[in-house]
């Protein structure tokens, strides 16, 4: 384990009891408990109004003002989650419990700046800015995926445990 990780001996599952203890009573599970669902809607509001672009040829600005507000939701809650997973497990990113949702999390990020480089500096058409946000939402929705495992498996060992 790294130093500093906060681990004890007691680890059954994703947490040692040290790690839950600090989990539940940290205020960033409760911020990443809020922003998780919020920026899930904003991201089907966003997936709606680009799928409509790409349907019927219309809303270009609003798609691409939910995919900037879609991104923004993204930033915040990757900061939120490393001052957690510093809390909580004693390192910024990467702790071994989430250190695959962390990899593709920074897959997904790289894919949602791509696409405001693209659109800030206008070197990316806009179709090809819209089929890449289409590889990042597609990367969201796996990475989400994985956190609702993470989060079905510490449920679960929390009724073990309890």
């Amino acid at each position: 384990m790294p130093s500093g990780s906060h681990s004890s001996p007691e680890q059954i599952g994703l947490y040692t009891t040290d790690q839950r203890l600090r989990r539940d009573s940290s205020i960033w599970t409760y911020v990443q408990g809020v922003l998780a669902p919020l920026q899930f809607l904003v991201f089907l509001v966003s997936l709606a109004l680009v799928l409509r672009y790409l349907i019927n040829g219309e809303g270009y600005v609003i798609a691409t003002a939910s995919i900037i507000i879609k991104t923004g939701f993204l930033y915040l809650i990757m900061v939120t989650g490393a001052i957690w997973e510093k809390e909580v497990f004693g390192q910024w990113l990467f702790a071994p419990a989430f250190f695959w949702e962390d990899v593709i999390s920074f897959g997904v990020i790289a894919l949602h700046t791509l696409y405001l480089y693209g659109l800030l500096t206008g070197s990316i058409a806009p179709d090809t800015l819209i089929l890449i946000v289409l590889a990042a939402y597609a990367a969201y929705v796996i990475n989400a995926g994985q956190f609702l495992w993470k989060l079905r498996i510490a449920r679960l060992q929390s009724e073990v445990t309890v």
